[in-house]
């Protein structure tokens, strides 16, 4: 199917969502708040969510591999989340102080994550890692930090840096150019922060080797889920927590995503302590959340006690009740059984997208860890952020709005995610749906 007919199908299928965007566009810029659910030649909007499913406003209902960007882990509006949610609630949304739900939720994070001595919140994963470095920079009174090319950490300047450049402008493959990926950055951004080749050990050493003193924190997505999940390479981590630990890098390990993949996160799963962790997503149970921590010796900078905080981190919402509450019933269902069954859903869910690949003979592949996956339109090995770009630019769409037609959710780049309230089936169903999405 081509992209044109998939977008007449969709428009079709769409009338009510058309005409809400058309009224969105006369009060907000491009018609929407978030650019990420952005897509020509409009979004469909949503009227419900419950457990795998999503409703839209024509009465479209989907099967959800979205999950909100992997937030919901649980599924939409689980009882026992919406509960937590509703009794705090009826005592108050908000408060000019602290609530025991924030201590509660802070013990859970801190006992399951290795790396994550204490914990600050904050109201979504930009904040979290905008404090890490913040802090990162006031411990070592470093002033760059390091990052990945194709790694995406939040919308603040430091972090808007080689998250999906052209290759044309962005340097080589060993040595990436640092390129803005937002208009409004400001070019002494680029010259604070230093892009690095995932994968590749040997150029990395060498970057961080000559750059080291200058550096206060290397931040890494332990998925590199915004670039496709690209698989990391024995010993690549192992050397980079050695690298910096030797330089004095804080090594920051951005947990927002891949939190998900295990009771500890990425860093138990790989077997890295980080010196920093940053959170946000499913700890939240669905509302706004961020959260970042780690040695206590750093994060004590914004110990306010006696006048000796030296960073001030205020926050209206910052660990309010109502999330804080719907954090705690989450967490206490992701048990190593949940864990253990959002394992078998993806393993089940890309296992089946392999062979239905090799079977149509299409020049794409899967990769993911645990409950996530990422659906790759080319057949070359894959082992960046370059690697990955499809060899057709129209296809990602094309699947994506062919999905949609469908009947099934997903994100328009590949990025996909199971949870809880999955079954066998829905995953099955996801495989053919896109069996025939693809003819």
């Amino acid at each position: 199917m081509t992209l044109e007919r998939a977008v007449t199908d969709y428009k079709a299928k769409t009338p009510r969502s058309r005409q809400l965007f058309e009224e969105a566009l006369r009060v907000m810029p491009g018609g929407n708040s978030r650019t990420t659910t952005f897509f020509d030649p409009y979004p469909f909007y949503i009227t419900r969510g419950e457990g795998a499913r999503v409703w839209d406003a024509d009465g479209i209902e989907r099967l959800d591999f979205n999950g909100n960007y992997t937030s919901l882990i649980l599924g939409h509006a689980n009882p026992a989340v919406v509960k937590a949610i509703q009794d705090a609630a009826v005592h108050g949304m908000s408060f000019p102080g602290p609530s025991e739900h924030e201590i509660r939720l802070a013990e859970i994070l801190t006992t399951r994550i290795p790396g994550m001595e204490v914990v600050r919140f904050a109201n979504s994963g930009t904040e979290a890692t905008m404090h890490a470095v913040r802090v990162a920079r006031a411990f070592t009174g470093r002033a760059k930090i390091a990052k990945f090319e194709g790694a995406y950490h939040g919308t603040h300047d430091w972090v808007l840096v080689s998250v999906a450049p052209d290759p044309a402008s962005a340097g080589s493959r060993k040595r990436p150019k640092s390129v803005a990926w937002s208009a409004g950055v400001p070019p002494m951004v680029l010259k604070h922060v230093v892009a690095l080749p995932w994968n590749d050990t040997d150029a990395c050493v060498k970057i961080l080797e000559k750059q080291g003193s200058d550096i206060a924190a290397l931040l890494i997505d332990p998925l590199l889920a915004n670039a496709g999940m690209i698989p990391v390479r024995e010993g690549f981590l192992e050397k980079l927590r050695e690298v910096t630990a030797r330089l004095g890098i804080l090594l920051v390990f951005d947990e927002v995503i891949s939190f998900r993949v295990g009771r500890g996160g990425a860093q138990e799963r790989f077997g890295i302590r980080p010196d920093l962790t940053t959170l946000g997503k499913i700890i939240g149970g669905g509302l706004a959340v961020g959260a970042f921590g780690g040695r206590a010796e750093v994060m004590n900078y914004y110990d306010p006690r006696d006048g000796k905080g030296r960073i001030n981190h205020g926050g209206t919402f910052n660990a309010n009740p109502l999330t804080m509450a719907g954090g705690i019933a989450t967490m206490e269902q992701l048990t190593p059984e949940a864990y253990a069954r959002l394992e078998a859903l993806g393993e089940r869910l890309r296992d089946g997208v392999r062979r239905l690949l090799r079977k149509k003979g299409y020049a794409g592949q899967v990769t993911g860890t645990g409950s996530l996956f990422w659906l790759h339109h080319t057949k070359k090995k894959l082992s960046d952020y370059r690697s990955a770009r499809p060899a057709d630019p129209q296809a990602p769409a094309r699947t994506f709005l062919g999905l949609v037609n469908e009947g099934v959710l997903l994100s328009q780049r590949g990025l996909g995610a199971c949870s809880l309230a999955m079954t066998d089936a829905d995953v099955d169903r996801f495989v053919d749906t896109l069996g025939r999405v693809l003819e």
